[in-house]
């Protein structure tokens, strides 16, 4: 069989701009950031979110250039593979497998619980796998339904974001009154328990937890081998991820620490909730739920489609079985499809028998993963940037290029290392380091045993 670079190009531009956005728009930020403003206060939740939208866009500004030059289906495998090395290749496909596999047992988890808020009598369960066959059944069709399902998921979490912060910012200057509130609060929450209430180490935590938050904002290069016309909207994508990426993480953290104070964040449930309800929102949480729900069934639909594209690529690049190359006849790449579905559902077990075990060690590795393939992107960059030209090939045909090279990609490189080393620093979460490394040592060891047995074989 021969080798592709890429599947049926079907996803427009406006798609492709969406899922970008929407990857990035999950449960993190609607349930969890009221935790990131208890534990850093609000100057250092906006300090720590800042630096990580900079991090996440120079890494995306190196795949900008990858991705363009050669717009490949699974693409981080292919570059690791080609400009680092075949284990390094192997070995950032099988992490980012297991981040979006596993993703998904958490996700229809969470999907199921939800759904007992509207039918406490329903098991959840059920729920779960009406979810399942939903998404399965979307992604299965063809890569177009898959697009235009993320579009519209995407979609309503950017419109929920804009209202919150629209009527949060009124709320703030007293347009809107604010529930147990004489005054506008201005910026008073910012200033009246001093800059950083729990010292400068909560910001610190709170950082090594915010890239993590980021984390989808790189399926951007994995669509590319699946968009129209990748020289236009890959470059137009990622020149717009800083301004959206702080516009949306950044600008809704900002209103949501002016509204709630710092000790009360986190503590009971969603902030987004807590602010809806206390400007007087008629069902808040109803709405909250459903966005929350939205961005559940979005982060499970993006998830399934990238460790599909993942498996699909090692098999296309000969390292995996030849059956995950196997596509319909609408290019959907089915046994890849089904294997990480199965993937999803043993992660979802998985967290009912032995979340103390299994799981546990299943989450602490997918955690660090994705930061250690913003590595491998940044480290791609450097040695194709240097093998393009060593080629003869010129500067200006590059029709991408990574702005302030070499220095961007050493800056993505240098602090995605910082990010994962430092984590040693907060007992939390240090068992990701204990966990991962050793899972890192045993892709690479796997991958070479396997290949010195196949030509032992072959000899």
């Amino acid at each position: 069989m021969a080798k592709q670079t890429h599947l049926n190009r079907q996803m427009e531009s406006r798609h492709v701009l969406m899922i970008s956005l929407g990857g990035v728009i999950g449960t993190g930020l609607f349930l969890s950031s009221g935790y990131t403003i208890h534990e850093a206060g609000p100057i250092g939740t906006l300090l720590a979110y800042t630096i990580g939208a900079v991090l996440v866009y120079l890494v995306m500004l190196c795949l900008g250039e990858l991705a363009v030059a050669m717009p490949y289906t699974g693409a981080f495998h292919v570059y690791a593979k080609k400009y680092i090395g075949p284990g390094t290749g192997f070995t950032v496909a099988i992490l980012y497998w297991l981040t979006w596999t596993i993703a998904l047992g958490s996700e229809f988890t969470a999907a199921g619980l939800i759904m007992q808020h509207w039918f406490p009598h329903v098991a959840t369960w059920i729920w779960s796998l009406v979810f399942m066959v939903v998404i399965f059944t979307v992604n299965a069709m063809s890569v177009r339904w898959f697009a235009e399902a993320e579009f519209w998921f995407a979609s309503i979490k950017v419109v929920a974001i804009i209202a919150f912060i629209i009527l949060g910012g009124l709320a703030m200057i007293g347009v809107l009154h604010l529930q147990g509130h004489a005054h506008a609060p201005f910026l008073s929450n910012y200033y009246k328990n001093g800059w950083f209430p729990n010292g400068f180490g909560g910001v610190f935590t709170t950082m090594l937890t915010v890239n993590f938050a980021f984390s989808g904002t790189e399926l951007i290069g994995i669509t590319a081998g699946e968009t129209k016309d990748p020289a236009h909207t890959i470059p137009t994508a990622i020149r717009t991820t800083l301004w959206r990426l702080i516009i949306f993480f950044v600008g809704s953290m900002f209103v949501m620490a002016a509204l709630i104070p710092y000790q009360q964040a986190g503590v009971t449930q969603s902030p987004f909730v807590l602010v809806f309800k206390a400007i007087g929102i008629p069902y808040a949480a109803d709405i909250m739920n459903f966005v929350v729900l939205t961005a559940i069934m979005s982060a499970a639909n993006s998830g399934l489609y990238a460790s599909t594209r993942m498996l699909w690529s090692l098999a296309n690049e000969g390292t995996i079985p030849k059956i995950f190359k196997r596509t319909t006849k609408r290019d959907v790449p089915l046994p890849a499809l089904i294997t990480s579905m199965l993937g999803g559902i043993l992660a979802l077990l998985s967290s009912v028998y032995a979340a103390g075990s299994v799981y546990l060690v299943l989450v602490s590795i997918s955690g660090l993963a994705v930061v250690l393939v913003w590595m491998a992107i940044a480290l791609s960059e450097l040695n194709f940037r240097k093998a393009y030209l060593k080629a003869g090939h010129k500067l200006e045909d590059l029709v991408y290029q990574t702005p302030g090279y070499p220095v961007v990609p050493w800056l993505a490189f240098i602090l995605s290392g910082l990010s994962c080393l430092l984590i040693w620093f907060d007992p939390n979460q240090r068992i990701a380091l204990y966990y991962t490394l050793p899972f890192v040592a045993i892709c690479y060891l796997g991958y070479y045993a396997h290949q010195k047995y196949t030509h032992s074989k072959e000899g």
